[in-house]
Order: C-alpha cells, then sequence, then structure tokens
C-alpha cells in the first residue's frame, strides 16, 4: 500500500471598511488592525477549500 500527502487550503474572507485619506493610508490601518487581532477571521468567514496532492 501507498502513502500519499496532500495539501489542504482553506480561504477565509472578511469585507472591511476603512476611512482614511488615501489608498495607502487605508491599506496600513486595516494591515495594523489584522496584525493588532482587531480584526479576526472565524469559522463564519470561510468561503473556499482546495485539496491538492504534494509532489
Amino acid at each position: 500500500m501507498n502513502t500519499y500527502k496532500f495539501e489542504i487550503t482553506e480561504t477565509l474572507q472578511r469585507m472591511v471598511n476603512i476611512e482614511a485619506a488615501n489608498e495607502k493610508e487605508a491599506y496600513e490601518k486595516i494591515s495594523n488592525m489584522y496584525k493588532c487581532e482587531d480584526i479576526v477571521l472565524s469559522p463564519d468567514h470561510f468561503i473556499d477549500f482546495v485539496i491538492n496532492i504534494a509532489a
């Protein structure tokens, strides 16, 4: 019998509105919020999964 290795990737997605003077500032704000865990994705934000056989 053979052994096979698989890679499973789940995708979570959430829309967030950010007020900022420009796109760069908005990106910095949202990035900091995510890194500080002010924005947390949960299983409720699940949208897709992919299973691939590993090389």
